[in-house]
């Protein structure tokens, strides 16, 4: 075979980086704890009521998980109360937030990107892969972008051999 004929693979030989947010995937249980059955009526949160079910409950189902703590009904809940949860939570939750499952999710993976160091990827063309076996929240994202984008030389999306161009660097003048 002459060299002519050789197939070159043109997207191993490139200098593109693949930032892969899979790989930032905190592994551990995610669980909703939604306090809607702990109002009165389904309407009011009342305080004794309340603090009873924060003395009597077991926490410690919650051990080393993951939780969101939210109300699914639209009701005024005081902020207390979600610290009261979290009081509880503290010694036996991995990690514990205010919101969705899916704002617990990105969360979980700032905290993850927050260990990276930025400054490796100055001027290089990085290619945010697309597909993954996780379901990475599109917030999380947007949160590369911002973390990236002032280092970078050039941002894509998708896979090296099919990409989306989403920022290029001007070049110095």
């Amino acid at each position: 075979m002459n060299s002519e004929d050789q197939i070159i693979n043109r997207v191993a030989s490139s200098s593109l980086i693949t930032f892969d947010l899979e790989k930032f995937y905190v592994p551990g249980d995610r669980v909703l704890l939604d306090i809607k059955d702990q109002l009165y009526q389904g309407l009011i949160l009342k305080e004794k009521n309340f603090r009873e079910y924060i003395k009597n409950n077991d926490w410690s189902a919650f051990k080393d998980k993951y939780v969101a703590i939210t109300c699914s009904i639209d009701a005024i809940i005081p902020t207390w109360a979600f610290m009261l949860v979290g009081i509880a939570l503290e010694p036996f939750a991995k990690r514990f937030i205010y919101g969705s499952l899916n704002e617990l999710e990105s969360e979980l993976f700032r905290s993850a990107l927050d260990t990276v160091r930025w400054e490796d990827f100055s001027n290089v063309k990085v290619v945010v892969k697309g597909c993954s076996n996780i379901d990475v929240p599109t917030a999380v994202y947007v949160d590369l972008v911002a973390r990236l984008k002032p280092f970078a030389g050039s941002l894509m999306f998708g896979e090296p051999c099919s990409t989306v161009p989403l920022f290029k660097r001007k070049e110095a003048r």
